[in-house]
């Protein structure tokens, strides 16, 4: 009785389209790298937050990750990665994404 069950219950899951589930662990954040330009006083450019992914991939979070500067004298960011650099000096633009952390330093000339 129980096997003609079983086999019913099987015969209905195909007939329906319906296959096993296993769950595949989403791939996890492992690093972030921060790149962009190097600029002049005066001038902008859009910096970029890529990630890392446990599962060797790797994804553009620039618009997700949160931006800062480590001397807002010397440049600013905005909440897109868009740096404006003010005067001479050097930088550390940071790049937040998932709890991971890039960064680069960003010395602006002239």
């Amino acid at each position: 009785m129980i096997r003609s069950v079983t086999t019913l219950v099987l015969a209905l899951g195909l007939a329906l389209g319906v296959t096993a589930c296993s769950t595949t662990p989403s791939p996890t954040v492992t690093s972030i790298a921060v790149t962009g330009p190097t600029l002049t006083a005066g001038a902008s450019g859009q910096f970029k937050a890529t990630a890392t992914m446990s599962d060797g991939s790797t994804q553009d979070v620039t618009a997700a990750a949160s931006w800062t500067t480590s001397n807002s004298a010397v440049a600013t960011i905005s909440t897109s990665g868009l740096v404006t650099a003010l005067t001479d000096g050097s930088t550390t633009i940071t790049a937040t994404y998932q709890n991971e952390t890039g960064n680069m330093t960003e010395t602006v000339i002239g």
